[in-house]
C-alpha cells in the first residue's frame, strides 16, 4: 500500500497553506513561481487527490517545474518539506561549515544546498563554543571570515554556489569587462599623427592651391575589431557553468567600448543552437530565458564532434571573419567518435585567430588529460584555461589579447607526451 502523506481531507485549509509555504521555499531556491502557479497547484491537488505520495509529487511537479534544471531542486525541497519529519536537523547538519565530534566534513551538492537555504531562510545561525559537558560533544561552527564576501566569491566554484551567491556573482560579472586589442588593417584613415604619407590627399590639396604644396597629409592604419564566438556546452555536467558564462557574455555583448565587432554565442549538447540574437536583448533575465527556451538540449548528452561539425559547416563562414576569437566552454567529455572530433576541432582552430578552451575541470590541481576527448582536443587549441569561477574569468580578460598565452596547455601537453 502506498504511504499516506501527513495531510487531512481535501477540505482542510491547512492543505492550501502548506502548498503555499512549499511554493515559497521553491521560489527562494530559484524556481520562477508566481501566485497563479500556486493557485493552479492547489486546484490540481484537490482534483487529483493527495493520498498517494507519487501522485502528489507529480501533480506539484507539473505545476511548479518548467525547466529541466529545476527538477533536482524541486526533488530536494519536496523530500525535505513533505517527507522527512527531521528535515530541519538534516538541513542544519548540511549547512554547518565545520562539525567536530559529530560527523565528518562533507559537501552537499548544488541542489541540496539551494533547497537548504530556501527552507532555512531567516533561521539564525549561532556560533556556540566547543566544550565537553557530561560526556557530550558540542558543535563548533567556524564562521571566521578572512576576506570580504566578494573576495571569497571570486574563487568559489560556480557549481557550489547557493542561490544568493549566484545572484551576487552575476552582479559582479555585470561589472566585468573583456577588453580586446584591435587588429592591424590594410585600410587607412586620415590622421595628423600618422606615419604614412597620403599621396592622393596631399596632391588634391596642392591642386586646390594652384599646385603649391603647403601641407603633407598623413594617414595611419584603421583599427579593425575582431568577432567573439562562444561555443557553450550545456550538457548535464556543464549546464551551471555555461549558464553563468552566458550571463557574462550578455554583459560583454551589450558593453559600450568593449571593442568586439560582434559577439556570437552558440550552445551545444546533442545539437547546435545559435542564441546570438537573444544576447542582444537589454534585459539579461529575458535574454537567458529566451536562449534557454530555444536550446532544447539543456542538461542532456554531449556530442562535441557532431556539434562542431554543424558549426563548421553552417556557421563558420558567417561568423569567423574579422580574425575571430573563439571561446570553447566544455569539459571535453565526448561520447562520439574521436576521429570526427579531431577533424572538426582542427578545422575550428584553423578558422579562428585564437581558440581558447575554458574547462571547469581545471579547478582540480591534479587534473590530467586522461579522457579521450581532452587528449584529442588539447593539441588544437591556443590556450587551455580554467572556467569555473569569477577569478578564472578575470584572468581570461587579462590575457585574451595575448598571443603568447597558453594557460595550462604546455604543462598538460608535457604530461600527455610523458604518458
Amino acid at each position: 500500500m502506498a504511504e499516506e502523506l501527513p495531510l487531512d481531507i481535501p477540505g482542510n485549509p491547512k492543505l492550501a497553506q502548506n502548498i503555499t509555504h512549499f511554493a515559497r521555499a521553491l521560489r527562494k531556491a530559484g524556481l520562477p513561481i508566481g501566485t497563479g502557479r500556486v493557485v493552479d497547484a492547489i486546484r490540481a491537488v484537490q482534483a487529483a487527490g493527495f493520498t498517494k505520495r507519487q501522485d502528489f509529487y507529480w501533480t506539484l511537479h507539473a505545476c511548479f517545474v518548467s525547466r529541466p534544471e529545476h527538477r533536482a531542486v524541486f526533488a530536494q525541497v519536496f523530500r525535505l518539506y513533505w517527507r522527512d519529519p527531521r528535515y530541519m536537523e538534516h538541513m542544519m547538519a548540511m549547512m554547518l561549515p565545520a562539525i567536530r565530534g559529530v560527523q565528518e566534513e562533507r559537501k552537499a551538492d548544488a541542489g541540496e544546498k539551494r533547497a537548504a537555504e530556501a527552507l532555512l531562510d531567516g533561521v539564525e545561525r549561532e556560533q556556540p563554543d566547543v566544550s565537553e559537558q557530561d560526556g557530550e560533544t558540542e558543535i563548533e561552527i567556524d564562521v571566521t571570515q578572512t576576506a570580504s564576501s566578494e573576495e571569497r566569491l571570486r574563487s568559489l566554484d560556480f557549481e557550489q554556489m547557493s542561490t544568493e551567491e549566484i545572484a551576487q556573482a552575476k552582479r559582479m560579472l555585470a561589472r566585468l569587462t573583456l577588453p580586446v586589442e584591435p587588429i592591424a588593417s590594410r585600410r587607412a584613415q586620415a590622421s595628423h599623427l600618422g606615419h604614412r604619407i597620403d599621396r592622393a590627399r596631399t596632391l588634391r590639396a596642392a591642386m586646390r592651391q594652384g599646385g603649391e604644396l603647403h601641407e603633407i597629409a598623413l594617414r595611419k592604419p584603421k583599427p579593425r575589431w575582431p568577432n567573439l564566438v562562444a561555443l557553450c556546452d550545456i550538457s548535464g555536467s556543464m549546464s551551471q557553468y555555461s549558464r553563468i558564462i552566458l550571463h557574462f557574455l550578455h554583459t560583454v555583448s551589450n558593453a559600450k567600448g568593449a571593442g568586439w565587432a560582434t559577439v556570437h554565442a552558440f550552445t551545444f549538447g546533442t545539437r547546435l543552437t545559435n542564441i546570438t540574437r537573444h544576447l542582444h536583448q537589454r534585459d539579461v533575465d529575458a535574454a537567458l530565458a529566451a536562449a534557454g527556451s530555444e536550446a532544447q538540449d539543456w542538461e542532456g548528452g554531449t556530442r562535441i564532434g557532431e556539434c562542431l561539425h554543424q558549426f563548421n559547416r553552417d556557421w563558420s563562414r558567417r561568423v569567423m571573419g574579422q580574425g575571430a576569437v573563439v571561446l570553447l566552454i566544455t569539459d571535453g567529455l565526448e561520447r562520439g567518435a574521436p576521429a570526427q572530433l579531431e577533424k572538426e576541432i582542427e578545422r575550428l582552430h584553423l578558422s579562428s585567430k585564437r581558440l581558447i578552451w575554458l574547462n571547469p575541470l581545471l579547478r582540480w590541481d591534479g587534473f590530467a588529460p586522461k579522457a579521450q576527448g581532452v587528449r584529442t582536443m588539447l593539441p588544437h587549441v591556443d590556450s587551455f584555461r580554467a572556467g569555473h569561477s569569477i577569478a578564472s574569468l578575470e584572468d581570461l580578460a587579462k590575457v585574451i589579447s595575448d598571443p603568447e598565452d597558453q594557460g595550462q596547455k604546455a604543462r598538460l601537453m608535457a604530461a600527455l607526451s610523458a604518458g
